[in-house]
């Protein structure tokens, strides 16, 4: 393996401490690596003027691997551009959970292995998210961890419905829903009380948000199903989309959002011998 991006997040990463350690121990096993931002940054943001930095959309498509240095919002950001290209992520933690990361930012002498192909890929199911108003669809996105359809302003109700295969699995007023995938289930999911989910599952989890209604429970459906979620005509409020926490897109009344299995699977690269409640345990334990 020769085609390496680095993608640190300028905001984590000070001063890029960590990158230029990773470019270092990658150099001296052979690698010339890459190095992109994830994001644009803002523009009053200074870039060190002794790292070169290269467009990511020009380094992706010969890339063989991307190493995302940052938290879990940094992976799933990435996880969309490198899944569509089919190349596999290395997630180097510098955030706080760090769920999806492989390596801590202190364990960056494992690195050489990508070199030899010493390490191991887990597949994991993603979502397809689209939103129809009247007969265009006007939002396209996959996501790794969850789709949030959630109210706006703080003191407002909104009310869904929500359909499995186009029969009504559940109606609620409350704060919103969350549908989130096996990997998602330990995010966002978990804090509104829905369940934990080994990632390797092929399953929709599908969690009502502060429900007013005590009988609107969390539901895990088979992954093979196809969620619809709509704002009740009735109501005269908006509501928000957010894909993986992505950047709120409005829906109006009447708007579906189709959520399915993606075609596509993110693979994230395992350096450790480990399990995923090895990982839960380790996690809660942190915090």
């Amino acid at each position: 393996m020769k085609n390496v991006i680095l993608t640190p997040n300028p905001y984590r990463d000070k001063g890029f401490q960590t990158v230029r350690s990773a470019m270092k121990i990658l150099r001296e096993a052979g690698i010339e690596p890459k190095l992109c931002l994830p994001f644009e940054v803002d523009r009053s943001f200074e870039l060190p003027k002794d790292l070169r930095f290269t467009r990511l959309e020009r380094e992706l498509p010969n890339a063989e691997l991307v190493v995302c240095f940052g938290g879990d919002g940094t992976i799933l950001h990435m996880a969309k551009a490198a899944t569509r290209k089919g190349i596999p992520i290395l997630g180097v933690n510098i955030g706080t959970m760090g769920f999806l990361a492989e390596l801590e930012s202190t364990e960056l002498d494992q690195l050489p292995r990508i070199v030899k192909n010493d390490f191991t890929l887990d597949s994991r199911m993603m979502l397809d998210v689209t939103v129809q108003r009247d007969r265009d669809i006007v939002f396209h996105d996959i996501c790794l961890n969850e789709v949030v359809v959630t109210k706006g302003a703080i003191a407002r109700v909104t009310h869904l419905a929500v359909k499995c295969d186009g029969v009504q699995a559940l109606q609620c007023g409350g704060d919103g829903i969350i549908v989130a995938t096996p990997t998602g289930s330990t995010a966002y999911s978990l804090s509104a009380g829905g369940p934990i989910v080994e990632p390797e599952a092929s399953n929709i989890i599908i969690t009502p948000i502060c429900a007013h209604d005590v009988m609107s429970k969390c539901m895990v459906t088979s992954g093979r199903r196809v969620i619809n979620v709509e704002l009740v005509r009735n109501t005269r409020r908006n509501a928000f989309l957010s894909v993986d926490g992505g950047k709120a897109f409005r829906l109006n009344s009447g708007d579906i959002t189709t959520i399915k299995k993606s075609a596509l699977e993110a693979r994230l690269v395992r350096l450790k011998d480990r399990s995923f409640y090895d990982v839960i345990n380790m996690k809660f334990k942190e915090t």
